[in-house]
This record gives C-alpha cells, sequence and structure tokens, in this order.
C-alpha cells in the first residue's frame, strides 16, 4: 500500500487549501475528510445538533479510513485525532501538522460552519479564545502523530506547500518516486 500524506492541525490552519495544492504539485488525489462527511451524511452542523459530537466522530473515522484506502494527500478536521482508532488508522501515513497563531486564524475562521466554535456554549470566551483552548488542549495529540510541522501564519501559502511536497520527495519509498 503507498503511504498517504496526512494533514492534521487545528480549525483554520489551511489543511484543504495546503493540501488540495500539494496533491497538485505531486499528481495524487486529494481528500477532505470534512467533505467526505457532508457528501455522505450532510452539513457538519446539523450532525453535531442531532446527534452529537460522538457519533459525527464515528462517521469522520469511517470517513478517515476512505481517504486513507484511496491514498493521495488527505486533509483530516481538526478534532479528528481525538479519536484512538483515527489516530491508528493515520500511524502508517507520513503526517504533516500545520499550524497557525490565533491573531492569523480569527481572520480565517469566522465561526460559521464551525460546530465547536459557536453555539450557546461558547460562553464569554468567544470563538478565538474557544478555538485558542480546543487547539492547546489538542496540541499535544497533533504533535504525537505528527512527523514534520509546518506553521501557515505568515508568508505566501505556496512556500508551506513547496516546503511539504519537498520533504514528501525527500521521504518517498522507491516504489513511490517510480
Amino acid at each position: 500500500m503507498t503511504s498517504s500524506i496526512v494533514l492534521v492541525g487545528p480549525m483554520g490552519a489551511g489543511k484543504t487549501s495546503v493540501g488540495r495544492r500539494v496533491a497538485r504539485a505531486l499528481g495524487r488525489p486529494f481528500a477532505d475528510t470534512d467533505k467526505v462527511v457532508v457528501r455522505d451524511h450532510g452539513p457538519i452542523p446539523r450532525l453535531f445538533a442531532e446527534h452529537g459530537e460522538e457519533h459525527f466522530r464515528a462517521l469522520e473515522r469511517a470517513a478517515v479510513a476512505e481517504a486513507l484506502s484511496a491514498g493521495g494527500v488527505v486533509a483530516l478536521g481538526g478534532g479528528a485525532v481525538l479519536d484512538p482508532q483515527t489516530r491508528a488508522a493515520i500511524a502508517d501515513h507520513r503526517v504533516v501538522l500545520l499550524t497557525v497563531s490565533d491573531q492569523v486564524v480569527a481572520g480565517r475562521i469566522g465561526g460559521a460552519g464551525r460546530p465547536l466554535l459557536g453555539g450557546d456554549d461558547a460562553g464569554a470566551e468567544g470563538p478565538i479564545g474557544r478555538w485558542t483552548r480546543i487547539y492547546d488542549e489538542r496540541r499535544p495529540i497533533y504533535e504525537e502523530v505528527a512527523h514534520v510541522t509546518f506553521d501557515t501564519s505568515s508568508g505566501p501559502l505556496i512556500d508551506v506547500v513547496t516546503r511539504i511536497v519537498e520533504w514528501v520527495r525527500e521521504n518517498e519509498t522507491p516504489q513511490e518516486s517510480a
């Protein structure tokens, strides 16, 4: 099996934008597991509201398995790594952590379609405070599963894409580069 390139990181780090460009540069397919869930089950905010986070994580786990089986570049939702089975599934793949500062992410997330940042339980901390808390809670898991980290806070996104593509090519197995 050819190893996939898996992008993990917090909401708003650019996993989809970067992943799509990395896939194009490498000539490989791209999958965004959030989009797979939406395609198969409907809008994520509705899934959270009607069925809860645990149900959503089960759907997400299946989407990750589907995307990994297809190979290529796979962007995971921000919380996908919380699931132990998902972490086990990505263990045999190359995992890239994308990070972003809270100052930069404020302009990216906007709260729309991100159920963990909005709603009644966002409380006084607001979306960015909530994002920071969630990121701080998840950071150890991101760092545990990742082989390499790239920050998307500054500079053109193409610079991050180029560095990831170079890293992938440096770490290809002989059958992948053939």
